[in-house]
């Protein structure tokens, strides 16, 4: 798939008027109300993607829990405090108010007005479709990351206490709206072009994506008529989903985070780092530099480390333009795999696990999949665990989640761990802090149906159990 460049686009509302009315001279043009769809949605898609790729810790340490990176001098996050910088409230701003409240407006503003003919309708209808896959991309990492969430009642300017829905139920959803929305799409009309920055309007695109994310939330709750009614549709050899970055004031948040800043605060972690190790996995190169001593070397996990002791994270990565991954064959050809070993039918998981190991290798850019696949043969659950792990890098939140499902690899424990993870690897984020103060009824109520009245980060999310 070719890769997309994102173009500078700025967020501005446009009103237009053809007559000098008395309203008109009450408009405030400077300031103005409407903003077109197009570029909320555009806006959104850039949203989702720089919150998918940071490593900032007020907003994003999916990284750090994944054991990816460690930190080296301020090492809360990797001992898993996620209250002193607020991090749960800063990550349900973002994905409600900055992501989900945006595409909500651009479809409402897209598909409100009357088609003027059949063509235009078909296009008014991909986009909503469109807007539809993207939000239940957004809503199911919500779900993975809290549990039960708000949901229905979500995304009401009036409602500032919306209660929290059932987290299976909000899969359900999920999944019937995403196959809706893949059924809807066509292939004959147009959609958004190049306010599009994953895919430039490409439909075809978008019904793989929809599939793939079906195959994404079927196999994560094991069901097994979700995914073999899609995998077919899904992503083949060489499809991603990813957005771009041009540099400049639109550059990656990695180096934002990693160079802009100035700082030092990241390295590699041991954990990844002895595991590719043992395997004398040839990608570590395209991971990490090597230490000064040579050879590869990870921070110890949740220690403090002086920074110029240990490999650091690879100079590409923290490149302004270094693209950001959303969902790819890579990720796909891993849950079939998974599939194929649990017994659904889709083919076979050793053909699946070398596809998947294949793609990460040319992804990277990395020679030898074949003599490295031939070196690590399949071995069921166990093996796809630990190859989507180390192939999901960069990518903590996927990476964290497949060890979540997986219970692959075994991880490191951190020297202070908060209270709450109970001297275990994290299952989840606790609930914002301004819920218990502004909801406080229908968070508690979420939360005494899940775990006892505990919110703690030890709790797991249905799926999880």
């Amino acid at each position: 798939m070719k890769k997309i460049i994102l173009a500078f686009i700025v967020l501005i509302g446009i009103s237009i008027s053809c007559t000098k009315d008395f309203e008109d001279y009450n408009t405030d043009k400077k300031n103005p109300t409407a903003v077109p769809g197009e570029m909320l949605f555009s806006n959104a898609q850039k949203v989702l993607a720089d919150q998918v790729a940071s490593t900032n810790v007020n907003l994003n340490v999916w990284k750090l829990f994944a054991q990816y990176w460690t930190e080296t001098t301020y090492t809360d996050e990797s001992n898993y405090d996620i209250v002193n910088r607020t991090i749960a409230d800063l990550t349900f701003r973002t994905y409600y108010r900055n992501c989900l409240a945006d595409l909500a407006e651009a479809k409402k503003v897209i598909t409100t007005p009357e088609p003027l003919n059949p063509a235009d309708g078909v296009t008014q209808a991909n986009k909503g479709f469109i807007i539809d896959l993207i939000m239940a991309y957004a809503y199911q990492r919500l779900v993975d990351t809290f549990g039960d969430i708000p949901y229905s009642e979500a995304l009401d300017i009036d409602n500032i206490t919306p209660v929290y829905d059932d987290a299976a139920g909000i899969y359900a959803d999920l999944i019937d709206k995403t196959k809706a929305a893949v059924a809807g799409l066509d292939e004959a009309g147009g959609s958004f072009g190049s306010y599009d920055l994953y895919f430039n309007g490409d439909i075809a695109m978008w019904k793989k994506f929809g599939n793939s994310l079906l195959v994404k939330m079927g196999i994560t709750i094991k069901n097994e008529t979700v995914v073999v009614d899609a995998y077919a549709g899904a992503f083949a050899e060489g499809d991603i989903c990813e957005l771009v970055y041009i540099g400049g004031s639109n550059s990656n948040p990695l180096y934002q985070d990693l160079v802009q800043s100035g700082r030092k605060d990241f390295v590699p972690a041991n954990t990844i780092v002895d595991l590719m190790n043992g395997l004398e996995d040839p990608r570590r190169p395209a991971y990490f530099t090597e230490a000064p001593g040579g050879g590869y070397v990870g921070g110890l996990y949740g220690e403090s480390n002086a920074y110029a002791n240990y490999s650091h994270i690879a100079d590409p990565i923290q490149t302004p333009t270094f693209p950001i991954t959303l969902l790819d064959f890579t990720e796909i050809s891993f849950y079939l795999a998974e599939a194929a070993e649990r017994g659904y039918g889709v083919g076979s998981a050793e053909e699946h696990y070398a596809n998947a190991i294949t793609s990460s290798f040319a992804y990277w850019g990395v020679d030898g999949a074949a003599e490295y696949i031939a070196a690590h043969a399949y071995n069921g659950l166990e093996g796809i665990g630990i190859q989507a792990y180390i192939a999901f890098y960069v990518r903590g939140f996927v990476g964290y989640t497949s060890y979540r499902r997986l219970n692959e690899p075994a991880m490191n424990m951190p020297p202070s761990p908060a209270e709450s993870a109970d001297e275990e690897v994290p299952r989840r984020f606790t609930y914002p802090i301004n819920e218990q103060t502004l909801n406080t009824a229908n968070r508690q109520a979420a939360v005494d149906k899940q775990w006892d009245g505990n919110d703690k980060l030890s709790g797991r999310i249905f799926w999880d159990k």
